[in-house]
């Protein structure tokens, strides 16, 4: 349990719904402190902000953020230790990154991290319009030390919800949950609740005839780069009779991106993270151009982070929402700048063709496989599932090609096989990209 003192120190401010000028100012006053908690406390930044010949002490405002070194994951990879601030006796809990680009790295948590992160998910859940009252389904692992269902679980109890913890492990044992518990919400991975409701109907039973009101998905996109609902966004609406929202995570940030009722994209918590979107060369974007997303969670204990490179690309989003809260907003995940392709002169990334296959009938499930070719382009295999006779390689490579402008290498083969190829046990996500490119490259989840 988070100690009851614990707890007080995250209460909601409405800071998001303050004039901008406010919001800056407060943040700021936050990465004040943080970096000066960071110099008093880390190891690993002390020696980077040494080397840098940087005094944090100097930095002031966001903009001044910029002068201060990046944060890899390899970094996390090789020196975990060395970003602890805290003795080991404060520690509460051991999360793990689910290690979908490389091997889990452990983000042990005080009971203070806990509590923020519980106050993290209130303020998302909040902005869906979950209250007291509800009954919400939680189709996350809860387990392998995991993040994502405890965080829920916590948010859902601040909020004076019922949590219905139903883990992502068993389709029929979450339709057993949904029949005789009947959730007004559920929260899990956008293709695993349809997978839930196709159950259902096979079943006899209709989805949309069980009350579920709001849909809360993790780990996938559910809009497009437009911020409207993407296929897979407009199917659960329609599968479940629901409003959908979408959400970006990861473990390493500690802080969860939520739409609001607008659906205008995911709002930045302020008092919690600041986020730059950075160019190839690591300049600072304004609003509205693609980049790099740069993470700096704030009011972190146990293993803070500093300009934490998240690998994905995104867009910043600076207009006013009409829901009344004035924080930027961050669109959907275009895609990974690891898993970049070139490709017969064209860059893109997997989710362009992902968002093509969803958009096709009789299409059960797909994956990408990616080799090295030639050094200026990589070939590319598209694995599609489906049962449907109709369903023609070539029809589905032309399909691609009128959107993405190349044609790729189509293989049709049957639903289970392509199941067998991306449900891993030792993976929380359905595992969609393959790069094969080197030898020391292994199949990465190419959703967050």
């Amino acid at each position: 349990m988070i100690p009851a003192g614990a707890d007080r120190e995250f209460r909601d401010s409405g800071l998001a719904f303050r004039p901008g000028e406010e919001i800056a100012a407060a943040q700021e006053a936050l990465l004040r402190r943080h970096l000066s908690y960071l110099a008093r406390h880390s190891p690993f930044y002390r020696e980077r902000f040494a080397a840098a010949g940087v005094d944090p002490a100097q930095i002031r405002t966001l903009a001044d953020l910029a002068a201060l070194p990046l944060t890899g994951k390899d970094d996390l990879a090789a020196r975990s230790a060395d970003f602890l601030c805290v003795d080991q006796r404060e520690i509460v809990d051991l999360c793990l990154t689910s290690g979908t680009t490389g091997r889990p790295v452990a983000l042990p948590q005080t009971a203070r991290d806990l509590a923020r992160v519980g106050y993290n998910e209130e303020l998302s859940f909040r902005a869906a319009g979950l209250g007291e009252g509800d009954r919400v389904l939680i189709a996350a692992a809860m387990d392998r030390c995991f993040m994502a269902g405890l965080a829920y679980f916590i948010g859902l109890t601040r909020l004076g919800c019922l949590a219905i913890r139903g883990g992502s492990s068993s389709i029929p044992a979450l339709a057993e949950l949904v029949r005789d518990h009947r959730p007004t919400a559920m929260v899990g991975v956008p293709t695993l609740l349809l997978r839930l409701a196709e159950h259902l109907r096979s079943e006899g039973i209709d989805p949309a005839g069980l009350a579920v009101q709001r849909l809360i998905c993790i780990g996938e996109p559910v809009r497009r780069a437009d911020l409207a609902l993407s296929v897979l966004g407009v199917r659960l609406r329609e599968s479940w009779g629901a409003a959908v929202y979408g959400t970006y995570a990861s473990t390493e940030m500690a802080t969860a991106f939520s739409d609001c009722a607008a659906g205008r994209g995911g709002h930045l918590a302020p008092e919690l993270i600041v986020v730059e979107i950075l160019d190839e060369q690591g300049r600072v974007l304004p609003p509205g151009q693609p980049g790099e997303v740069v993470a700096t969670p704030l009011q972190v204990s146990g293993m803070p982070l500093l300009r934490f490179r998240t690998g994905d690309i995104a867009v910043l989003h600076d207009e006013p929402c009409p829901c009344g809260r004035n924080t930027w907003r961050l669109g959907p995940v275009l895609g990974r700048r690891a898993q970049m392709l070139k490709y017969r002169g064209t860059t893109l990334f997997p989710p362009a063709i992902f968002g093509v296959l969803e958009e096709l009938e009789g299409v059960r499930g797909y994956y990408l496989e990616v080799f090295d070719e030639f050094e200026l382009s990589d070939r590319v295999r598209v694995v599609v599932g489906s049962a449907d006779p109709s369903v023609k390689a070539e029809a589905v490579a032309a399909r691609i090609a009128a959107r993405i402008r190349v044609k790729p290498e189509v293989l049709v083969v049957s639903p289970e096989q392509v199941l067998r190829k991306t449900l891993q046990q030792d993976k929380r996500k359905p595992v969609t990209f393959f790069d094969y490119r080197g030898t020391d490259r292994k199949g990465q989840d190419d959703h967050v």
